[in-house]
């Protein structure tokens, strides 16, 4: 049987100096603070993925601005081979607050973040020295 990685976005969304996060719901790293994002469904784009996932956890409604860089480290995700796509996303409308999967939803000082699950810290790296 031929396996395939999995697919996932994450989204950096920054206004004002600070950055959208939500404290996970689920399993793994539950608990812990993430960007926003998720599983790209079959047939989906990575763009249509990154708006949905982001509405669904946090309310916002986002467009993409730029491609922040492809993370594929197979030991990024401890279900398995996880490759995601981040993108810098701009607030299009929508008031934050959590659903589905996310815990919480927050705006945090940029300066000062929690620790962060997967390898969103680096993410969230990039994406600054980008801005």
């Amino acid at each position: 049987m031929h396996k395939n990685p999995a697919l996932t976005v994450d989204a950096v969304i920054v206004k004002d100096g600070k950055i959208v996060l939500i404290k996970r719901k689920e399993e793994p790293f539950q608990g812990q603070y993430a960007l926003p994002g998720g599983f790209v469904e079959y047939g989906e784009t990575v763009e249509a993925a990154l708006r949905r996932e982001v509405l669904e956890e946090t309310g916002l409604v986002v467009e993409v601005t730029s491609l922040v860089g492809i993370y594929s480290d197979p030991r990024r995700d401890p279900r398995g081979h996880v490759v995601s796509a981040a993108f810098a996303a701009g607030i299009v409308s929508g008031e934050l607050a959590s659903g589905s999967d996310a815990a919480e939803a927050n705006f945090w000082e940029i300066t000062h973040l929690p620790p962060l699950a997967f390898d969103h810290a680096q993410i969230v790296r990039d994406a600054l020295r980008r801005r």
